[in-house]
């Protein structure tokens, strides 16, 4: 009896949980880009920072390594959200309009885009703080 009470439960969590939808893969880019823009004002202020520890130090070439990695990350992903922004419509971003075939294989590409720009954020952000201490 406790058996078949078990299975039962058991099988119930598993058809909720294979029965449940996973976030929408265009929401889940849209996730990855809201984690990492706040972070852009992190970036000017980081090379601001390293701006002026190359005013006080006599070898810079760490800084100024650390500088222009933070300045590619704010380039890359100004230039993800232009190119982004070229390939689909609001309604498709914003209301979940369906894709094309072609869109689809897009955002397939656009995903992949936006979890490497996340990475080069995050390593030049941790790069820098760590030359800065």
């Amino acid at each position: 009896m406790k058996k078949s009470i078990l299975v039962a439960i058991s099988l119930l969590l598993l058809f909720t949980f294979s029965c449940k939808e996973s976030p929408n893969q265009m929401e889940a880019v849209m996730q990855i880009h809201d984690e990492v823009m706040p972070k852009m004002g992190k970036l000017s202020s980081l090379m601001g920072d390293l701006d002026t520890k190359m005013k006080t130090e006599e070898n810079t070439t760490e800084y100024s390594k650390a500088k222009v990695e933070l300045q590619n990350a704010h380039d890359s992903m100004m230039d993800w959200m232009m190119n982004f922004g070229k390939r689909f419509d609001s309604d498709e971003i914003m209301n979940g309009k369906a894709l094309t075939e072609e869109k689809q294989k897009w955002l397939d590409e656009e995903e992949t885009k936006v979890k490497a720009l996340k990475t080069q954020i995050n390593s030049s952000i941790e790069k820098a703080e760590a030359l800065l201490k």
